[in-house]
């Protein structure tokens, strides 16, 4: 069997690679964050914090991103988010390595990576459609979601294997390697340049005004921001892991890192199925809508599991669950999107697909403080089936999503259009014709 048409494009490859090694280090960053406030708070709400601190970055800045992903060079750009992160990595290891770490200044270093980051995921975004032509814009997302998920899977268990060993500090001072790798790698690709002189004599506020605009008369695409929130939001289960590992099942810091690896075992078992769904399914708003039910139940069986086993295999399932629903949204917005409104609409949307988990954790890790985790996640992901449920029960333009393997021949074999597949055309959606395995 050959290879995917997509990786046969040299920049795309080394982008995908790079990405990949960066992501490793900033998850198990991540996950070491929330390790490090837990061990020296002891509170479920104060490791929260770290969330809340992602979330204040993201919902603040994520628009201006967007706008200057759209005026600016976005490799360039990347280049200095992704200085600008390694900066403070470095930063939080050499306080760290040094002893003298304190839970205040893993929060901040939380929200000035995620600050950065603001400004490196609308551009991250952006940039894939100029290093894959359009027809294989839908495979290359299909590719980056589970190659995502390798990094969320070797990142956290690599941090449990770190802190084990030496405490988080390792885990921040090998980040700062994975920054400055994918900063040489965005430095020999050779993509087009994007040329918005007429956005260039906007003003920036007008510029992320257009992008809202656009978003809020695509119903689809603030739909499918709304169901992500509600499964991030509501099912964010990564801020109770450290209390389930330490607390509940009593199996230390590599248990932890273990079962924050597992979500991405799962996604990562799932890629081949993901892979032919997205290519080939004409209901992906009905798979959508399954996969975040399953999603919801799948968090429930997380924390209700009485052994480090099941519950090993309900974080499997979660994950894999996730990768479907996270590549189905991830594609519709892409295609939806033209070129150069692409890095708002990505800013805006990662409000949802990065902000929701961050808000999630404030939310569900106050909720931990009074009931505890195994109840206040249960709770929450309740809601998001309830929410899943709601988006079944009647047409609306995410049930009857069909992507992009809907033929232009097939058009006459639609169903009749609701009041919200009238608001964006047909003829303003991307088609393409059905590919082969």
């Amino acid at each position: 069997m050959g290879l995917p048409a997509v990786l046969h494009n040299r920049d795309f490859d080394l982008y995908w690679s790079g990405v990949v090694l960066s992501q490793i280090g900033t998850r198990g960053t991540v996950a070491a964050n929330l390790y490090q406030v837990y061990d020296l708070t002891g509170s479920v709400a104060q490791t929260g914090l770290v969330g809340a601190a992602q979330a204040v970055a993201l919902l603040i800045l994520s628009p201006l991103g967007g706008a200057l992903a759209d005026r600016y060079d976005r490799r360039r750009l990347l280049q200095w988010a992704q200085l600008a992160s390694l900066v403070v990595a470095l930063g939080l290891a050499t306080v760290t390595l040094a002893g003298d770490a304190k839970p205040w200044h893993v929060i901040l270093c939380a929200l000035l990576t995620t600050a950065a980051a603001t400004f490196d995921q609308p551009a991250r975004q952006a940039l894939i459609p100029a290093l894959v032509p359009r027809e294989q814009l839908g495979q290359a997302i299909a590719l980056l979601n589970p190659s995502r998920e390798i990094a969320v899977l070797i990142g956290p268990a690599l941090a449990g294997l770190l802190i084990a060993a030496n405490g988080p500090g390792l885990m921040y001072a090998l980040d700062v390697v994975t920054y400055a790798a994918l900063i040489v790698v965005l430095a020999v690709l050779r993509v087009p340049a994007l040329t918005p002189s007429a956005e260039a004599r906007r003003s920036v506020l007008a510029s992320i005004a257009e992008g809202a605009r656009y978003v809020r008369r695509r119903p689809l695409i603030w739909k499918l921001m709304s169901l992500d929130v509600a499964a991030t939001v509501f099912s964010a289960y990564r801020v109770v892991l450290p209390a389930l590992a330490i607390d509940v099942l009593h199996v230390g810091p590599s248990g932890y890192g273990l079962l924050s690896s597992a979500p991405s075992a799962g996604a990562l078992l799932a890629t081949y199925t993901v892979f032919r769904v997205v290519g080939r399914s004409q209901r992906l708003g009905r798979v959508l809508l399954v996969s975040t039910a399953l999603y919801g139940v799948s968090a429930i069986l997380l924390v209700q599991s009485p052994l480090f086993v099941l519950t090993l295999l309900a974080a499997l399932f979660l994950g894999a669950f996730d990768a479907m629903a996270t590549t189905i949204r991830h594609a519709a917005v892409q295609i939806e999107t033209p070129d150069e409104l692409r890095g708002r609409v990505q800013a805006f949307y990662q409000m949802s697909s990065r902000g929701g988990p961050a808000l999630g954790d404030v939310m569900v890790g106050s909720i931990a403080a009074l009931v505890g985790p195994v109840a206040a996640l249960s709770l929450g992901a309740l809601v998001t089936l309830a929410v899943a449920a709601g988006f079944a029960s009647r047409p609306n333009v995410v049930r009857e999503y069909k992507g992009v393997a809907l033929r232009e021949d097939d058009a006459d074999r639609a169903p009749p259009e609701d009041e919200d597949s009238r608001a964006a055309p047909v003829d303003e959606q991307v088609t393409q014709p059905r590919r082969g395995g």
